[in-house]
């Protein structure tokens, strides 16, 4: 099967949710595609990484609903095609850096991030190793 959408997505839940997407947007470079809901609740917004075929659906944290997961505990890795200059724009909006850009054993340039829910980001080149036939 064949298709330019992603089939695979990193969900959140977040106490916040519209400053979290604000905080996506202009300190990651996410795009939103989707936001629905009333005022401060997000029922649901879709964010896409801009580098590829990806992104992150969101929404306000409800306990007690069947999907409901604690906001801040999550961690994503995410592929960018210049991670020094995603690394850069963090900085210049103060984002709390974890660990440092720098160069891996394995060859990728990566950093980390903890986003203001508590989510671990981290960014980098390595784009993981091709499926097996």
């Amino acid at each position: 099967m064949t298709t330019t959408n992603p089939a695979l997505w990193l969900t959140l839940q977040a106490n916040d949710a519209p400053a979290l997407i604000d905080y996506y947007v202009e300190t990651f470079g996410f795009v939103v595609s989707a936001r629905h809901g009333d005022g401060d609740t997000v029922d649901h917004a879709q964010l896409n990484w801009p580098d590829g075929i990806g992104g992150i659906m969101l929404g306000s944290h409800r306990p007690g609903n069947a999907w409901s997961r604690q906001p801040g505990t999550a961690g994503g890795y995410v592929v960018t095609a210049d991670p020094d200059a995603l690394y850069e724009r963090v900085l210049k909006r103060d984002a709390d850096v974890v660990r440092p850009l720098s160069t891996t054993d394995y060859g990728a340039r990566e950093f980390i991030v903890r986003d203001p829910e508590g989510n671990l980001w981290s960014f980098g080149d390595y784009p993981g190793e091709p499926a097996r036939a």
